[in-house]
């Protein structure tokens, strides 16, 4: 299986491509500071965390086109985009960036500017990969927030092994387009030993593959599937839930996002938590702080949710243990 490539080799390997924008260009008000936004997500998909770092931005007192303007770029999990959006960002002298949805968009912030401030968002140690000097004291022009998403995907399988106990093959999905994928594929590996379960790993980093993907899980008789977390897939979540649904793969995801659009289960991070430190940040810094003395935010609060119509549709019974562990129960 190929697990993708490393954060150095990733970064040599982002190149330029044409770019077509989802948005038309913010009407040019140069006596309004503007704030260019990165993602390496889709829009339509993004509507929490963007709602989340806009309600945080106004809080500090930046209303979107009252007294501040917001110039949007998305990759939609085209990463190779995101340098020349990044570039394009930088020519247009915003005042911050805003990167989100993962690493790449740190990594093609970071490389197009060393002046301009970038507030970040990430799933992994932003340290380890050398997008910050410290989580204390970032230092340079960037700060922002981490899930530590890709950390907890041991913990994931766990409790899907627990809400399926007989199961023995259990599929995982991962992107290999993510530079972070080697340490998720390591964690379930290392984890996988100690439940007395085999692993069947699958690639996908665009949306044509997932029907390959599940045909091989049917193939291979998967009795259940963990979701690899991954902004790409939290943007094409609709997707992957009607698939693991048509399969019947009782199926965990990293955010609540998931469970509540109807998954099976979800444990992480509060991802709209990190958006909102990530906006206060912006706030702050569009009034004069600097990033490298504002601290990289790490997650306090971690959620178990469990959708027990998902599992009575899929016919599986959730043991009421589980059920009390959850933060969450639809139902």
């Amino acid at each position: 299986m190929a697990i993708g490539v490393g954060r150095r080799e990733f970064i040599a390997g982002l190149g330029g491509a044409a770019v077509a924008w989802p948005f038309a260009a913010s009407a040019q008000q140069p006596d309004l500071p503007m704030i260019g936004w990165l993602s390496g997500t889709a829009a339509e998909a993004s509507k929490p965390t963007l709602g989340a770092f806009q309600s945080a931005l106004a809080d500090v007192g930046y209303v979107e086109g009252r007294n501040v303007l917001i110039e949007y770029r998305w990759a939609d999990g085209r990463y190779d985009q995101l340098p020349t959006m990044a570039a394009d960002l930088v020519a247009r002298r915003v005042a911050l960036i805003a990167s989100g949805g993962g690493e790449p968009a740190a990594y093609a912030a970071k490389a197009a500017t060393s002046t301009i401030p970038i507030v970040m968002v990430v799933g992994d140690d932003p340290v380890q990969e050398g997008l910050v000097a410290s989580l204390s004291r970032p230092g340079a022009n960037i700060t922002g927030a981490t899930l530590f998403a890709y950390e907890m995907e041991s913990k994931r399988l766990g409790l899907l092994h627990e809400a399926v106990p007989t199961a023995k093959n259990i599929a995982v999905l991962f992107n290999p387009a993510n530079p972070t994928v080697a340490s998720q594929v390591r964690d379930v590996q290392e984890a996988a030993p100690r439940l007395g379960i085999e692993l069947i790993i699958l690639n996908a980093s665009a949306e044509s593959d997932f029907g390959g993907a599940f045909a091989t899980m049917a193939q291979q008789k998967a009795d259940g599937l963990l979701v690899g977390a991954n902004p790409f897939f939290f943007s094409r979540r609709a997707k992957l839930i009607a698939l693991a649904a048509q399969y019947r793969l009782p199926t965990i995801y990293e955010w609540r996002e998931f469970a509540l659009d109807g998954g099976l289960m979800s444990y992480g991070t509060i991802l709209t938590d990190a958006y909102s430190q990530a906006g206060n940040y912006a706030g702050r810094i569009l009034k004069g702080e600097k990033p490298s003395d504002l601290p990289v935010v790490q997650p306090t609060k971690y959620q178990f949710v469990i959708n027990l119509k998902t599992a009575k549709a899929l016919g599986l019974e959730i043991s009421p243990t589980l059920s009390a562990r959850a933060d969450q129960v639809i139902e």
